[in-house]
């Protein structure tokens, strides 16, 4: 057997609500999981990108921690992909989603730097 890809991916978030609807409603991923796992009132919850990938939004404070850097970089280890970069983030950017980074073609590829809902900034890159 051998590994064949990444199933799950946790982003902490401050607000599920808020960033389920980001994902959801802005971004157009799909809410597959919205349930409680505890008597504490918190949620598992996840949203599935159309390629398959999970991103699971975790509320609790050791899922919230960031890669600190400059704000010309990441602060999330999760690179997106799109088959149009530039049609992705105008579409994106019309819909509200912040883009620090505009898509600009770099010697390894296209790539684009967007803010979620909870500030994260994740990296998107153009497949080619």
């Amino acid at each position: 057997m051998a590994i064949v890809g990444v199933g799950k991916v946790v982003v902490g978030v401050e607000d599920q609500a808020r960033a389920k609807a980001f994902w959801a409603d802005t971004v157009g991923f799909t809410v597959t999981t919205d349930v409680p796992y505890d008597d504490q009132g918190n949620r598992w919850v996840e949203v599935t990108a159309p390629d398959g990938t999970i991103l699971v939004l975790s509320a609790a404070p050791e899922d919230r921690r960031r890669f600190e850097g400059r704000d010309e970089l990441p602060t999330s280890n999760v690179f997106f992909h799109a088959d149009d970069i530039v049609k992705t983030c105008q579409e994106l950017s019309e819909r509200g989603v912040d883009f620090p980074a505009k898509p600009q073609r770099q010697p390894w590829g296209w790539w684009a730097m967007f803010t979620d809902s909870e500030g994260n900034r994740f990296a998107l890159q153009q497949r080619d």
